[in-house]
């Protein structure tokens, strides 16, 4: 059977939006620089934007993701470096703990540094990637040029405000957190004097706040990437309920499921190894903590608390943001079959074609049966010269209107999308697949730590 396939360049849909036409030129919006040029009006409208993403790109220079030249590359992996892990490790090694248990505490914190190293290294080394290579526009989605910049703009903004609030929400906490467990183990572990205490407290807390601000901004960065495309879907949302050109439906969605694969294509390394490495640093904790003979405190298991909680913020921000705009992304298939639908009931395609096939029935299926028994002796390239083509006008617009819809429906139901990892699609399943996995290794460390005894009763094993 010969078949005939129309390819369709996805990429080409990416210059231009069909839901935004170029606004138009007037003398009004048009104003004279310093050395006479002129500039469009619209570059006013995208000021405000410029500016959250030039706050926004400070931010993450600041934290060493702005890796363009190979000064900033050394720059930035060395402070990475000498204060995420080598400030950490040495002050470990030589602090001097008189009196109490020293390999107790250290033992603990060696594998929250490691730990809390990998997370770090694994999230810088994925956004400095991103960010060299698309910039900060392209890599959010929110360049000019693709046309949706005047239209949500002020939706641009309000969502990396947000972001920027939400990690500050979340890392001030955790800092707050972890300068107390800091000032305990300063008090609890004595030094030679006031000032080298003092010293170890500042460097144990700014090398913590460096390495979880970011591994957190990393996670509140994939969070942003998914709530702007949440805008879009939105709209597209919206656009079915007053449009009603097949095409212009069809080449959106397309743009809007190739920017979801985009997306899933630029983190799904940086997902995989994020919850690889929480299950792993998670893992180690519950059996170090299940196994140790001795009693836990804020001393030596306190940092045990507030990494697990930086990293399971991080997950699930991660895991939030990727279902959010997956379960949107699969709603849309819903909601094209309801306009479908209604666009059917309501514009009295089926009372017409109800009255035509009434008066040409016969006729009609004498030419069914004879283009079937010509369809069956022909091959099939030929057949296609006897297919019969209404004869009525309005019987073939209402199907043809008909039939692009069915069409649009059907491949929207069949190319739902979503954010997804290596071909798993970041949802309801997949969340309830981890968290049984997650139960699992927790149910087998226990089995292994922890022997039941008695009522009320739980000691280690040997």
């Amino acid at each position: 059977m010969a078949e005939s396939f129309v390819r369709v360049d996805e990429s080409s849909l990416l210059e231009t939006t069909p839901l935004l036409p170029p606004l138009p030129q007037k003398p009004g919006n048009q104003e004279k620089k310093g050395n006479g040029e002129e500039i469009d009006g619209r570059d006013h409208v995208a000021t405000d934007l410029d500016k959250a993403l030039q706050r926004l790109e400070w931010f993450l220079g600041a934290l060493g993701f702005n890796q363009s030249s190979v000064l900033r590359i050394v720059v930035s992996w060395g402070l990475f470096l000498v204060l995420g892990l080598a400030v950490p490790v040495v002050i470990l090694e030589l602090s001097d703990c008189r009196g109490c248990q020293k390999g107790q505490i250290k033992s603990f914190e060696v594998d929250i540094v490691v730990s809390q190293a990998c997370l770090a290294a694994v999230s810088l080394l994925c956004a400095s990637h991103n960010l060299r290579k698309y910039g900060i526009r392209k890599f959010l989605f929110v360049d000019r040029y693709s046309g949706h910049v005047e239209r949500f703009s002020e939706e641009y903004i309000k969502k990396i405000s947000d972001s920027i609030r939400l990690l500050v929400l979340w890392v001030l906490p955790c800092l707050v957190l972890k300068t107390a467990r800091e000032i305990i183990r300063v008090l609890y572990v004595h030094q030679e004097s006031l000032w080298h205490s003092t010293a170890i407290l500042l460097a144990f807390i700014m090398s913590w706040t460096f390495a979880a601000a970011i591994f957190l901004s990393v996670c509140v960065l994939f969070h942003l990437v998914c709530n702007l495309q949440i805008i879009h879907f939105d709209d597209y949302a919206n656009l079915l309920e007053r449009e009603s050109d097949v095409l212009l439906l069809m080449k959106e969605h397309m743009r809007l499921r190739y920017n979801l694969s985009k997306i899933s294509h630029r983190f799904r390394i940086f997902l995989l190894l994020e919850f690889t490495i929480v299950t792993g640093s998670q893992f180690v904790t519950l059996f170090q903590t299940t196994a140790y003979h001795g009693i836990i405190t804020c001393v030596n298991g306190g940092d045990f608390a507030v990494s697990s909680i930086v990293q399971v913020v991080g997950v699930i921000l991660c895991l939030n943001a990727a279902s959010k705009i997956s379960h949107r992304a699969q709603g849309i298939g819903s909601l094209a079959s309801r306009w479908h639908a209604l666009a059917t009931c309501g514009s009295g395609e089926a009372s017409q074609m109800r009255n035509t096939n009434n008066g040409n029935s016969e006729a009609t299926n004498a030419h069914i049966t004879s283009s079937f028994y010509r369809i069956g002796s022909e091959s099939d390239l030929e057949s296609v010269d006897f297919m019969m083509m209404p004869t009525n006008t309005h019987l073939a617009s209402s199907m043809s209107s008909y039939q692009k819809r069915q069409s649009l429906v059907m491949y929207l139901q069949s190319n739902r999308g979503g954010i997804t990892i290596y071909g798993w699609t970041v949802d309801r399943g997949l969340i309830n697949t981890i968290f049984f996995i997650e139960l699992s290794l927790i149910l087998f460390v226990l089995g292994k730590t922890i022997v039941f005894t008695g009522p009320g009763w739980f000691v280690s094993r040997n």
